[in-house]
């Protein structure tokens, strides 16, 4: 069986490293695990409760929680904005939240990595965002977590998905993630 992992990416910016840590994510996935990323975060509007209905829910709103509810496990690849999870992962978890107890990250396995130029890698946006999935009703896979300091100066030349230790420590979480994944429709 095949593990759907969907991968949202906290920057925005094309050329990110964490961009780039998804797509080592993607090319060095195990033979089970499908990993998809999401590239419409910037699309969908900050959470509104009074335009969740279905007469005033954006499209993007809806095609973030369609192709959510397709997957079996979550990735999020946080940098770090100011000592927190950049405001799209935060707005897209707070969208997938809802409705309450049955949104499309409800009792679905989640794990947070990324890179940052600080030392520690952007821990606390990390620790963040693990928080705010917890909340939300995803099974945050404690053990499954990737935070890579000095990201400027380590990816100056190299792209992650070449760097053995990177490549490495992502397929392992993603073999944690698949792990405590059932496919979804089971």
């Amino acid at each position: 069986m095949t593990t759907t992992v969907l991968t949202l990416v906290g920057s925005l910016r094309e050329g990110s490293i964490n961009r780039q840590l998804a797509e080592a994510a993607a090319e060095h996935a195990p033979e089970s695990v499908d990993v998809l990323t999401f590239d419409g975060l910037a699309d969908i509007p900050f959470y509104n409760e009074d335009i969740d209905n279905d007469v005033d829910r954006p499209a993007s709103a809806d095609q973030l929680r369609t192709v959510a509810g397709n997957a079996d496990a979550f990735l999020l690849v946080s940098p770090e904005y100011n000592g927190t999870m950049p405001a799209v992962l935060k707005n897209a978890i707070d969208w997938l939240s809802r409705p309450f107890g049955a949104g499309a990250l409800s009792s679905k396995p989640a794990a947070v990595i990324g890179s940052a130029f600080g030392q520690y890698g952007g821990v606390w946006a990390h620790d963040e965002a693990r928080r705010a999935l917890g909340v939300a009703g995803a099974l945050v896979v404690e053990d499954a977590k990737l935070s890579i300091g000095g990201s400027i100066t380590r990816f100056a030349e190299l792209h992650p998905k070449d760097d053995a230790e990177v490549v490495g420590q992502v397929t392992d979480v993603l073999e944690a993630l698949a792990g405590a994944a059932a496919p979804a429709g089971v």
